[in-house]
């Protein structure tokens, strides 16, 4: 069973908030400039009024993720159309992979189940794109994903755009952030700029569990768990 990964957050200052969740870009070797999108957004009330608290919660199973791309990547804008995912695994640094690697279609998009390929870099997943004609097919997007604890279809965290018979290596970062903002999930955003001043959640560190408190000055307050 997979670990859920938690993250609460509670609303301090005087007024209503948006609230969105992002994931750090993973390390990509084979792609060229990544982008990341919104995982999660909702309006929370003052906590001295309501008595809310937002929970966002997310899988901790890998998945690699594929969609259609209906214009170039744009902050604001929803990065993609049609999703495909498929739950993967990341290569291990000393012992023989199993699982991490995907095909990618695209007539119609899909990827295919995980399967086992060598020379893929350590800590990472390998997606293969397909030959085709951009001109006539169209572009597609090609990354990381996350699912939240609910189940469902999951969500593309941060991509490159796929290469016509190429591959990608996609090492995934589990940070989680929190920032004030309304950007729906799947909407691509400016990684730099969204995570300075934010909530920084790390997983790395082993904590599954992070109670964030955003504060009547502005700043925020990180208890991990």
């Amino acid at each position: 069973m997979s670990t859920i990964y938690t993250i609460n957050v509670t609303n301090n200052s005087q007024t209503a908030q948006n609230f969105f969740f992002f994931q750090s870009p993973a390390v990509y070797t084979g792609g060229g400039l990544v982008y990341s999108n919104s995982l999660f957004q909702s309006q929370l009330q003052p906590y001295s009024t309501s008595g809310s608290v937002l929970t966002f919660q997310m899988n901790q199973q890998y998945f690699a993720g594929a969609q259609t791309q209906t214009t170039p990547p744009t902050i604001g804008h929803v990065s993609g159309g049609t999703t495909s995912s498929q739950p993967i695994n990341l290569t291990p640094a000393n012992t023989p992979p199993v699982g991490n690697a995907t095909n990618l279609s695209v007539s119609p998009l899909g990827l295919t189940p995980a399967f086992t390929q060598t020379g893929v870099q350590p800590g990472a997943f390998r997606i293969v794109a397909p030959t085709y004609n951009p001109n006539t097919t169209g572009n597609f997007n090609i990354g990381s994903a996350i699912q939240n604890a609910a189940g469902g279809p999951a969500t593309v965290s941060n991509f490159v755009v796929a290469q016509p018979n190429q591959f990608v290596d996609c090492q995934p970062i589990l940070v989680f952030y929190v920032q004030t903002g309304s950007y729906q999930a799947g909407t691509v955003i400016n990684f730099s700029s969204a995570s300075t001043l934010s909530a920084a959640c790390d997983t790395t560190t082993g904590h599954t569990t992070f109670n964030v408190t955003y504060n009547i000055d502005g700043t925020w307050t990180i208890n991990p768990q």
